[in-house]
């Protein structure tokens, strides 16, 4: 026993410190393997944050930015030696300001003025194509008048022209007329009792005379059988050669003048057919009378 201790005595002595370095060697590569850790999670990309904005109004209204999430702190590296210890984690960028909604506000802002914009320029285009088309109506109605007026005008001239010409030629026949009916009475005077022919240009004496009033007689009675078919305008005199028998009936009539308007030299002569028979004057009656026709007596 006491050679054993004696020998043991001469062995080197064992070395206390071998735990430390084995427990210094584990810290340093749990360091490393946590920095390497570290760091891979580091340079993984991050997602980036999506924001969306819903219009909830008839006046789009720009949205409040949602709050900005604050730096995730990092992890405190564990204790490593200075020649192994990683470089410090850089602060993750903001994710930037959502402007879509926005831009899509001012967007719609900007139609909607544009739109209204358009409808102004519309209605006034409408307003003053409304006025344009009611100006061309005055201006038409004006000139519509004006031509009626004018025409109204010219008729009214034209019918006092021809109300003078009227009035010029009913005096101008009233005149010739009295001069024919002067002249007529003086040859019926003249024929009174006569035998001759109508043309006879003898003198000779006469038993009787037709009295004063035989050509109003004569006309009264022929007078009323004027019967008008149509319209005669103005004053036209037809002269009317009249033949009779010794008891007054008429035995031929024809026109010795025309008055000018066959209506009226139609109705005259049907008036002396209708009339038939003439009255005698004293129990005579003229074998050829001359008769005159006015249309206004």
């Amino acid at each position: 026993m006491a050679a054993a201790l004696e020998r043991d005595a001469l062995l080197p002595r064992a070395d206390a410190r071998l735990g430390i370095g084995a427990l210094l060697a584990l810290l340093a590569h749990g360091g490393l393997i946590g920095a390497l850790a570290l760091g891979l999670n580091w340079r993984l990309p991050q997602p980036e944050v999506v924001a969306s904005a819903e219009l909830w109004a008839a006046v789009p209204q720009v949205a409040a930015p949602p709050p900005t999430p604050l730096p995730t702190p990092a992890p405190t590296p564990p204790t490593v030696p200075p020649e192994t210890r990683p470089e410090p984690a850089l602060p993750k960028p903001l994710p930037p300001k959502p402007v879509e909604a926005d831009r899509e506000a001012e967007i719609a802002l900007e139609k909607a003025a544009k739109r209204k914009k358009e409808q102004q320029a519309a209605r006034e285009a409408a307003e003053r194509e409304k006025r344009a088309q009611e100006k061309a109506l005055l201006l038409k109605k004006a000139a519509e008048d004006k031509r009626l007026a004018d025409e109204k005008i010219v008729q009214r001239q034209a019918a006092l022209e021809d109300q003078r010409k009227q009035a010029k030629e009913a005096a101008m026949q009233e005149a010739n007329t009295a001069k024919q009916r002067e002249e007529n009475l003086k040859r019926m005077l003249g024929q009174a009792g006569a035998t001759g022919a109508a043309n006879a240009t003898g003198n000779a004496a006469r038993d009787a005379a037709p009295s004063a009033a035989y050509a109003g007689r004569i006309k009264a009675r022929i007078k009323p059988n004027i019967v008008l078919t149509q319209e005669v305008l103005g004053n036209p005199i037809a002269e009317v050669e009249v033949r009779c028998a010794p008891d007054g009936s008429i035995v031929g009539r024809r026109i010795v003048k025309t008055s000018g308007n066959p209506v009226w030299d139609d109705t005259v002569l049907r008036a002396i057919d209708r009339t038939a028979k003439l009255p005698l004057d004293n129990g005579q009656i003229l074998p050829t009378m001359l008769l005159v026709f006015p249309r206004q007596e």
